[in-house]
């Protein structure tokens, strides 16, 4: 007998939380959504294989041999041209703003130079993403067509006159020649982190607010929603620049990650982002009704941010559509100011397209809030 009732007390704690789960549409969502946008993220936007690089071109030959070349280089489809230049130094400018992940180079005296075995073309490439880096080494690797005139000198040339031991393409690395991972990751981690506290933080601070029934008491000041806002994300703005600066402390320390830039941009950037996160994160109060749905819908936004910025896998292998996606997320754009200074010494400036991505976000993600929130009980 008391089997049989220890079996229906059982089954009623069971129904009861059944119906419970039923009634939290966020968490039905996530059952089913989570396994679908990881499939979706692994199996069609992540991709290692890169192809289809940004690149410069400085053709200052301008003979057939040297077209042939660079016709030979896209063919590969590594690179894909985006700028024409006519010297060395605008194609690093593009690689300092991050316009291009790969330079191309060919001297006036290509030809000749081939002819001599001798190295014909330079390519720089952005050596602060490892990966990039070496996808770039597989256009070392690709054998150069002679012209006919270079065919037909080579044969009244004895085999002495070559060095085969040096080829004809040489790649050469900006910003990490060591190809240390760390210089990579550190950085990134600025965003990735500050990314993860700050919409969680302030998503939380707000529905606690609301269990605990301190809404009643500020409901009855004059506080417009602004205000409560505003004063509600404030100190968030310090505690994300403290994890900045922790960040820059162990990375330096621990790593050796250097910064080329200046100090202020990297402040700068991380400040964009952390305005950008916490009024993402103001949002999401608005949605939720308890901490822990606040923790599952950071979560769930936390996973596209962290796979599809550039911070794991590389942002030129991700198919369009993914792309696109992306670039709507603030991780990547702040990703991109973070590197950009630390790692190729840029100043904030010159990635404005950024900055103006941040800020556009921010006062999307703002205004939404506003007209969410309701000083109220709800």
């Amino acid at each position: 007998m008391n089997g049989r009732l220890a079996w229906q007390r059982f089954f009623a704690v069971a129904v009861k939380e059944a119906r419970q789960w039923r009634r939290d549409r966020l968490s039905i969502g996530m059952i089913f959504g989570i396994p679908v946008l990881m499939l979706v993220l692994f199996g069609y936007a992540i991709n290692l294989n890169l192809r289809h690089l940004p690149a410069g071109i400085a053709d200052l030959s301008g003979t057939a041999a040297s077209r042939a070349a660079v016709m030979d280089m896209v063919a590969t489809n590594i690179i894909t041209p985006k700028l024409a230049a006519t010297s060395p130094q605008q194609l690093t400018d593009a690689l300092r703003r991050g316009q291009i992940s790969i330079g191309v180079v060919i001297p006036p005296d290509f030809e000749a130079r081939l002819l001599d075995g001798r190295e014909a073309i330079q390519v720089m490439v952005d050596g602060s993403d490892t990966v990039v880096q070496s996808a770039a080494m597989q256009l070392a690797q690709m054998p150069l067509a002679d012209s006919d005139a270079a065919q037909t000198a080579r044969t009244e040339r004895t085999p002495d006159a070559f060095t085969p031991d040096s080829g004809p393409i040489r790649v050469v690395s900006f910003y990490n020649p060591e190809r240390r991972s760390a210089v990579n990751i550190v950085p990134g981690l600025v965003g990735v982190i500050l990314t993860m506290t700050m919409v969680l933080f302030t998503a939380v601070a707000i529905v606690r607010e609301r269990e605990r029934g301190n809404l009643e008491m500020l409901i009855a000041t004059p506080l417009s929603s602004i205000e409560l806002m505003a004063g509600k994300i404030a100190p968030c703005v310090v505690f994300g620049l403290v994890q900045t600066t922790l960040i820059l402390i162990v990375g330096a320390v621990l790593f050796r990650v250097p910064c080329a830039g200046r100090l202020i941009d990297v402040y700068g950037a991380a400040a964009l982002l952390v305005i950008a996160n916490l009024s993402l994160g103001l949002l999401v109060s608005t949605f939720v009704q308890s901490q822990f749905q606040a923790m599952q819908l950071t979560l769930m936004l936390f996973l596209p941010s962290i796979l599809l910025s550039g911070f794991m896998f590389p942002f030129d292998g991700m198919p369009r559509p993914a792309q696109w996606f992306a670039e709507c997320l603030p991780l990547t754009h702040a990703l991109r100011l973070i590197r950009g200074v630390m790692l190729r010494g840029a100043s904030l400036l010159e990635l404005w397209p950024d900055i103006l991505a941040l800020l556009a976000f921010t006062a999307v993600m703002m205004t939404l809030s506003l007209l969410k929130f309701r000083k109220r009980l709800d």
